[in-house]
């Protein structure tokens, strides 16, 4: 399997927004309840750049997900810091995309000026906690029934890491 990472264009914006929103119906990747459009996502994925950027995830040259930086907390105090996200779409779950999405990650850090990266993940969410602590990452908060879907509560975790 060849696996490659490139800064997302425009014409990706309709791929990431589908694999976004195949995340939905199992309430465990996002917030959101209902899908987005891309249109609702156009201003999200313009405030993208090279300094934090989305990179799309290929496998054998086929979209297979996506994966972003965003400024946390968006003070110039933590512009060393980034929230990550990560997509993998239906049909490539379960490959190791998400274990090479994160090496990939670490290695563009330092010419990114990143030392730290935080990612929120649900605390049903099994596979992308496992994910994320076999590469490092630990728990830095727990925020309790802080989400509600389908009249259920859930926890949310926020992880970090140290990258240098």
């Amino acid at each position: 399997m060849q696996i490659n990472f490139r800064i997302a264009q425009q014409k990706d914006l309709p791929f990431i927004v589908q694999t976004y929103n195949q995340t939905i119906p199992g309430r465990q990747a996002t917030a959101d309840v209902e899908p987005v459009t891309v249109e609702e996502r156009q201003t999200w994925f313009d405030s993208y750049n090279e300094r934090r950027p989305i990179w799309l995830i290929e496998s054998n040259s086929q979209p297979a997900g996506w994966i972003a930086l965003e400024d946390f907390y968006g003070r110039p105090a933590y512009r060393h810091t980034v929230e990550l996200s990560l997509y993998i779409a239906d049909g490539f779950r379960g490959q190791h995309l998400g274990q090479k999405s994160l090496e990939f990650v670490e290695g563009q850090c330092p010419a990114l000026k990143i030392n730290t990266i935080v990612t929120f993940i649900f605390g049903h969410n099994k596979p992308s906690l496992s994910l994320f602590k076999k590469n490092g990452f630990v728990t830095w908060g727990h925020l309790p029934r802080v989400a509600e879907m389908d009249k259920i509560e859930r926890d949310l975790d926020i992880l970090g890491k140290r990258i240098y």
